[in-house]
């Protein structure tokens, strides 16, 4: 799903470095990954971030860390959020640090204690510079990024890095390997039916028994987590076309109004016509 409103810095740099800054719709991000390794920076307001089923609050003018590959989903509380992110590729920076890809990076707020915060906080100030060198958009733009990123990833190696091996994750690599698998054929595939039987193939596993994997390991079964990511592109459409509501139900893949609509306010808490007409105030 593509982001609201959003203004890429940068493209990637040789490096392996993104930097973007993101006005996201508040509501509801459905779970997704990426192999990349992502900082997040709240610029306004707050939202809820949950990681491998724990939800974390990140607050304005604070940072947290998503691990590469780490599923995860965001709840925005205002009506738009803005952020500062960037991705990271682990494989690029093992040039500086060997061995990279086999560390894992915790740095959500639960990780911040008293040793800690003196480096959180200073990674935080190095966040604020980022923007401000941004806002002045001169030719050193890309070369003064990729100074903070590379300070800023490197206090976070060093003070929230730690190898595989000594931080038990609490979820085994096959359970991450299929819950990805099923995050991803369901973003590629969700404005089409989608039954059981060709997901349970993918993962090699029985209707039922992926049933009873899928709601234990992501807390939802899986209709529901389906129809969570078709409403969110629903409110991705309403935001940004002028399409009409059934059309954007259709194409989102619905089939009845009944169940898009009861989806969709129990994720945003309005109907989505009342969602469109907030929409036709703001612009």
């Amino acid at each position: 799903m593509s982001d609201a409103l959003y203004t890429t810095f940068q493209e990637p740099l040789r490096s392996g470095i993104r930097v973007a800054y993101l006005t996201v719709a508040g509501g509801y991000n459905p779970l997704h990954w990426h192999d990349e390794l992502e900082i997040l920076y709240h610029l306004n307001g707050a939202s809820d971030i949950t990681i491998d089923g724990k939800t974390y609050p990140l607050r304005s003018k604070h940072m947290m860390v998503i691990d590469s590959h780490q599923v995860h989903s965001t709840y925005n509380h205002e009506r738009n959020s803005m952020f500062l992110r960037i991705h990271i590729s682990k494989k690029y920076m093992e040039k500086y640090v060997p061995g990279l890809e086999l560390y894992r990076i915790r740095c959500t707020p639960d990780d911040v204690n008293d040793a800690t915060f003196p480096e959180y906080l200073q990674i935080c100030l190095l966040l604020q510079e980022l923007v401000r060198a941004y806002s002045r958009d001169d030719v050193t733009l890309p070369m003064e990024t990729e100074g903070y990123v590379l300070q800023i990833f490197s206090r976070i190696i060093r003070c929230f890095g730690y190898p595989q091996r000594e931080l038990p994750t609490g979820v085994d690599v096959l359970t991450s390997e299929r819950i990805r698998q099923v995050i991803t054929y369901v973003a590629e595939h969700f404005r089409e039916p989608i039954g059981l039987q060709e997901v349970s193939d993918l993962l090699g596993l029985g209707k039922e028994a992926f049933c009873r994997f899928f709601k234990k390991n992501m807390g939802r079964t899986f209709l529901q987590y389906v129809n969570e990511v078709r409403a969110a592109n629903a409110f991705q459409d309403l935001e940004d076309t002028d399409l009409p509501i059934a059309e954007i139900m259709e194409r989102n893949g619905f089939t009845t109004q009944k169940l898009f609509n009861r989806t969709f306010k129990e994720i945003y808490g309005c109907t989505p016509s009342a969602a469109r007409k907030e929409v036709a105030k703001e612009k």
